[in-house]
């Protein structure tokens, strides 16, 4: 196990920084910190522990990617946590005592758990998506009924007109036979 002091650790977070131009991350870090100068892993157990965390970054990846609550910034926390466990307080695993977890990770607290404006940001999505979601049905309800409607007032009318019809085609034949019955039995 390697376990180089605070010295090393917070010259190779500043020397990633500095090159990257970007805050090195959690994962990041114990990648750097647990390899060799050629580039292979310090230990079988160091590098176990990156295969590790590299497919749970794959699995954290692919559900972000089809799951907008899902905080990118997070995920590294997540993942140290659940492959590495929780730190103890007053050293970073694998950086020997002298490396305080806060001192370069921030405070503990809030980073594995959604922050309560993060949460209450959630909720009120999912409220306003349920309040859309309830609109559009009520629309495509009153859609439905008022295509019923009137598919019932064209009924009403073809029946209207067929009865208009053959009251026609009544009248039509009792005169027919007014006139038959005359034709049969003309007046003496």
């Amino acid at each position: 196990m390697h376990t180089a002091g605070s010295k090393s650790f917070a010259c190779a977070a500043q020397a990633e920084e500095a090159s990257s131009g970007q805050k090195v991350g959690r994962l990041q870090l114990f990648d750097i910190t647990h390899r060799k100068k050629d580039g292979t892993p310090m230990s079988s157990e160091a590098a176990e522990i990156m295969e590790k965390l590299k497919d749970k970054k794959a699995e954290y990846e692919a559900t972000a990617s089809t799951d907008s609550s899902v905080n990118f910034e997070d995920i590294d926390n997540k993942i140290i946590n659940e492959v590495l466990g929780p730190e103890r307080y007053g050293r970073v695993r694998f950086q020997g005592s002298g490396v305080n977890p806060t001192q370069y990770f921030g405070s503990t607290s809030h980073q594995y758990m959604p922050s309560g404006s993060q949460s209450q940001a959630e909720v009120q999505r999912l409220k306003d998506q349920i309040v859309q979601i309830q609109a559009s049905i009520d629309e495509q309800i009153s859609q439905l009924r008022a295509e019923a409607a009137a598919r019932e007032a064209e009924a009403a009318a073809r029946e209207a007109e067929q009865n208009r019809k053959y009251n026609e085609l009544q009248q039509q034949l009792q005169s027919m036979m007014t006139m038959f019955h005359q034709f049969q039995n003309p007046p003496s």
